[in-house]
């Protein structure tokens, strides 16, 4: 499955579990990770850890079984690992605080305040 099929199965499969604020982010050139994050949020930690799970089973269903899943038991942030997709579903108030869409959409490095540099 080309890379863009499995993105379009993922976001499908998070549309028809009613994940919230879904972001898709090409980081092809950024990273030797995964060439597509997608980051979105559930409501409760049960709805995250059902989204994921979702994602995962209809992965694997269309022949790309996940590598691997991390999270699954808070619900905070779980992590799923589809080679080339990532996908990242986190409840509201840690998306707020770890701001992943900002840091991998960034495509300039922002320069050292004066505090972290040499006197």
């Amino acid at each position: 499955m080309q890379v863009e099929e499995l993105r379009d199965l993922v976001v499908e499969a998070l549309d028809d579990m009613k994940a919230n604020d879904i972001v898709v982010l090409d980081v092809r050139g950024k990273t030797s990770i995964t060439d597509i994050m997608i980051v979105a949020s559930g409501t409760s930690d049960r709805h995250v850890k059902s989204i994921a799970q979702t994602v995962a089973f209809k992965a694997k269903q269309a022949g790309e079984a996940p590598l691997g899943s991390e999270g699954l038991d808070d619900g905070e942030w779980v992590l799923v690992d589809l080679n080339g997709v990532v996908l990242h579903v986190m409840l509201p108030k840690v998306r707020d605080f770890y701001h992943l869409e900002r840091l991998w959409s960034m495509d300039t490095p922002l320069p050292l305040s004066e505090h972290s540099q040499d006197s």
